[in-house]
């Protein structure tokens, strides 16, 4: 799928997770005929899978930045912090 920030037709993270928590309901709530029940799983898989990859994502920035934060300053050895 990519970068889920750039495709325009991707669903926010707090979008999937909103559609995902109503697939969940109504699956719980049931009264659905196994067609219906099988494609709100099947869309409650994608869009579980849609919220993994932009958490995922996060991580990596989360990670990223903090790894640039430890990076010691070039900015001279009396500026060293041991």
């Amino acid at each position: 799928m990519g970068d889920v920030a750039e495709d325009k037709q991707t669903p926010s993270y707090e979008q999937a997770r909103e559609e995902l928590t109503e697939v969940v309901r109504r699956l719980e709530t049931g009264g659905l005929t196994l067609e219906q029940s099988i494609e709100l799983w099947e869309r409650g898989e994608k869009l579980a899978a849609l919220c993994e990859e932009w958490l995922q994502g996060a991580r990596v920035k989360l990670a990223a930045a903090m790894a640039q934060r430890q990076e010691p300053q070039a900015n001279g050895p009396d500026e060293a912090p041991f």
